[in-house]
């Protein structure tokens, strides 16, 4: 069974950093593509980042294209988010997410993060 465990949310101030972590299991994680989603309240979801399964090719939203960096530790099944310079838009639930190869979504519990201004 696929489990998605994301960590590291919390409140901090406008300009600060947080790193997101997500634990993965039930699967060869280390076979697969991630990314984290986000949603902001009363709003959609919105793609943040991807990363391949070796950890060589990463990509960005433009919103946050320089402030955050997606990382893997494929030996700990482990993806991370840093994120730095936040700012209060940056408000929304993390996910992270598997795609399978039948391009099925699984997601974790999500994570809360709030920036204050």
């Amino acid at each position: 069974e696929v489990q998605l465990v994301e960590s590291g949310g919390g409140l901090v101030q406008a300009g600060g950093s947080l790193r997101l972590s997500c634990a993965a299991s039930g699967f060869t994680f280390s076979s697969y593509a991630m990314s984290w989603v986000r949603q902001a309240p009363g709003k959609g979801l919105e793609w943040v980042s991807g990363i391949n399964s070796g950890g060589g090719s990463t990509s960005y939203a433009d919103s946050v294209k320089v402030r955050f960096a997606i990382s893997r530790d494929n030996d700990k099944n482990t993806l991370y988010l840093q994120m730095n310079s936040l700012k209060p838009d940056d408000t929304a639930v993390y996910y992270c997410r598997l795609e399978d190869r039948r391009l099925r979504h699984y997601w974790g519990q999500g994570t809360q993060v709030t920036v204050s201004s």
